[in-house]
């Protein structure tokens, strides 16, 4: 008899903490994602050129993230870089989706099963060259671009934009490309 109230409980915590990851906020509090997106200007690929380093990109150089369309309508991410200390690339594979409506660059990303994480596009250029990204905390922030190396007038835009958000931009770690 005790062991079904558990078993009960346990599944009714288990959906409950499903149901809050898929419903959580998805973008920090003072941010506010890209209008007017074009997610088929945005696939492709993209160098990272700033980061807050967290333990999934830990000791990786040389970072690149890819999107591409899905058949089912969602956006495949891969994520790779260059592990010095191992001397070998790594790579991670994930989807992501929309939130709400494409048109706005506020998406959630799942590289684990059904969890997902907030990924927001901040800010970008008319061209799509360059883009400062959000997770769904200040814990997350990457500046990204076409190329390995960004302008110094953008770089210094979209330090002062994450500045404003609540980002400690002196955290930011600033990835080599050179492999």
């Amino acid at each position: 008899m005790k062991k079904r109230y558990v078993v009960g409980t346990l599944a009714l915590l288990g959906a409950g903490f499903i149901l809050n990851s898929c419903a959580s906020r998805t973008i920090p509090e003072k941010a506010v994602a890209v209008t007017n997106f074009d997610k088929n200007k945005y696939l492709g690929k993209w160098y990272e050129i700033a980061r807050l380093d967290f333990k999934f990109e830990k000791g990786l150089n040389n970072t690149t993230a890819e999107y591409a369309m899905r058949e089912d309508g969602k956006i495949k991410v891969t994520n790779k870089g260059y592990d010095y200390d191992k001397d070998k690339w790594k790579q991670s594979e994930g989807k992501a989706k929309f939130v709400g409506d494409d048109s706005i660059a506020m998406l959630k990303v799942s590289f684990f099963g059904p969890f997902y994480a907030g990924y927001n596009v901040l800010a970008i250029d008319k061209d799509y060259k360059y883009a400062l990204v959000s997770g769904d905390s200040l814990d997350y922030l990457w500046i990204l671009s076409r190329e390995k190396t960004i302008p110094e007038n953008i770089k210094k835009d979209y330090l002062k934009q994450a500045q404003e958000i609540g980002y400690n931009t002196s955290d930011l770690l600033w990835v080599k490309h050179n492999k």
